[in-house]
């Protein structure tokens, strides 16, 4: 059995800590809890309260995002994150908030036990939401 308790938080890279934030502030009611101004040893900082852990956003020159974004398998050490929501009706509204505000998105689709819909951020990283799929 595992001692922890799941994910505390997950790092993602950003060349606009602002827009980035608005976006999840649109899309899932995403709150900023702590910011942190560029230092010579640490880049500007923000982190998002996403209700059940955070994103900890750091602004960076596009030069310094390795990887390429929209191929899975080359983004970097983290491919992408999923968050999570209770249910298929409030992933159903979670589609809805990322179209107005402004994500390309996917399909909901059946994974396993879980209905899955990939999206694309402010920043085009792939991303997902999932909710645990009734069984059936």
């Amino acid at each position: 059995m595992a001692v922890t308790k799941g994910f505390n938080h997950v790092a993602t890279l950003t060349t606009d800590c602002d827009r980035h934030a608005d976006f999840y502030k649109r899309a899932f009611g995403a709150e900023i809890v702590f910011q942190m101004e560029a230092k010579p040893d640490h880049p500007r900082m923000f982190i998002l309260d996403l209700g059940g852990g955070y994103l900890n956003v750091f602004e960076v020159p596009a030069e310094d995002i390795i990887g390429e974004q929209r191929k899975q398998g080359r983004r970097g050490a983290i491919d992408h994150f999923a968050l999570a929501v209770d249910s298929r009706d409030e992933l159903e509204a979670v589609k809805q908030r990322l179209v107005d505000a402004g994500a390309e998105i996917g399909e909901i689709q059946r994974l396993g036990g879980e209905w899955s819909l990939f999206f694309r951020d402010i920043d085009g990283m792939e991303l997902e939401v999932c909710a645990r799929a009734e069984a059936t």
